[in-house]
């Protein structure tokens, strides 16, 4: 059986968490075999981590799996997936790690499955290194339901660094492909929203100063449009541990979603994370792409599945989405280009990534 293992080695590139993701929901979805080895080996503290090792248990568990390898701190995993099912699962990392990117290993296997499944995510809500739950709500779930699904994702508690204890269900319903997308018109700016949120011990006065340094900040640059973001105190039943963060969200014309956000921590200055969310929101709109750097890489894997060619326009390409890239390559047929855009203003720094899917069928619809 060896013979026939796909081996990954987790070590290139970005050398992280994301090509343990990519590659064994791939893995899952073909019925292929994995050998991944050097996990994380560029990584401070290589090998799994807990986030790692629930986000694995929880595709072994999807497709009745065998998983050799998987404790914390092990580098090497041997995978052999089985048939993906529908149902219940339920995946905690016991930590604060995120439960966002236990949504991303997980989602593209459910969709393949045989009937709906309802995925019980713990962990932390809003954590360094990750999409929050916030973006993953506002932004990233409008975009990706353009490949034809839907999901419905409820947040019942958010946890925070460093104990996590949130918890989030996702809901939703398998299909027999993915459509293609085709994110390539920008259009201009309408509105600018967001929230800026306080948890536990901190006063709802934060939550209205990183708003306010946020807003300041981008009138700079932008004076026309009305900006709100709401600040808001997370009701004490619904969250715990202290936190506090921001997330703010520009919608465009054509319906592009781009994102800007930071995260409060001891010692931060409440102003500084609104306007580190602020900036991060104008550089992600300077490039003229369709898509923000969150965003980019979580497409990939959707892309390589669907029926027909996807194109988004983007700005610099991120290590994190030549990472994804490869590797979807790698375990599919789908192939990728990424081209620079002919633009209008030669300062803009814009490509397109286009994608020939392999036109995943799921064979139990």
């Amino acid at each position: 059986m060896d013979g026939d293992r796909v081996e990954i080695d987790g070590g290139i590139m970005e050398g992280g968490g994301q090509i343990l993701r990519v590659s064994t929901a791939l893995s899952c979805l073909l019925g292929l075999p994995l050998r991944v080895r050097r996990i994380r080996a560029g990584r401070s503290q290589p090998g799994l981590r807990p986030q790692h090792l629930s986000g694995l248990e929880i595709i072994r568990d999807l497709c009745d799996g065998k998983l050799n390898g998987g404790e914390i701190g092990s580098t090497e995993i041997t995978f052999t997936p089985g048939k993906i099912k529908g149902g219940t699962h339920i995946a905690d990392t016991k930590t604060a790690g995120s439960v966002c990117l236990l949504m991303q290993v997980a989602m593209p296997c459910v969709l393949f499955a045989a009937s709906p499944s309802e995925l019980h995510l713990k962990g932390g809500t809003n954590a360094e290194m990750a999409p929050q739950i916030d973006y993953t709500v506002m932004v990233f779930k409008p975009i990706v339901e353009k490949f034809n699904f839907t999901f419905n994702c409820d947040i019942k508690r958010r946890g925070y660094y460093p104990q996590g204890g949130g918890e989030v269900i996702v809901r939703m319903s398998p299909v027999k492909e993915l459509s293609p997308i085709n994110l390539t018109e920008r259009g201009t700016v309408t509105k600018i929203y967001g929230r800026a949120f306080v948890a536990g011990a901190l006063p709802i006065k934060l939550a209205k100063d990183m708003s306010a340094a946020a807003v300041r900040c981008i009138r700079r640059e932008i004076r026309d449009l009305y900006i709100n973001i709401q600040p808001v105190r997370e009701p004490d039943d619904r969250a715990v541990g202290t936190g506090s963060g921001i997330i703010i969200v520009a919608e465009t014309s054509t319906g592009c979603l781009l994102a800007g956000s930071s995260l409060g921590k001891r010692g931060k200055n409440s102003d500084k994370v609104g306007i580190e969310a602020a900036e991060m929101l104008l550089q992600n709109l300077k490039h003229g792409g369709t898509v923000d750097d969150s965003l980019q890489d979580q497409l990939i894997i959707f892309m390589a599945l669907a029926k027909g060619v996807s194109r988004v326009k983007s700005g610099p390409i991120t290590l994190h989405t030549q990472t994804a890239i490869h590797f979807a390559e790698q375990l599919t047929k789908a192939k990728f280009t990424v081209t620079k855009s002919e633009e209008e203003d030669p300062s803009n720094d814009t490509y397109i990534i286009e994608c020939q899917g392999m036109g995943m069928i799921n064979p139990n619809l």
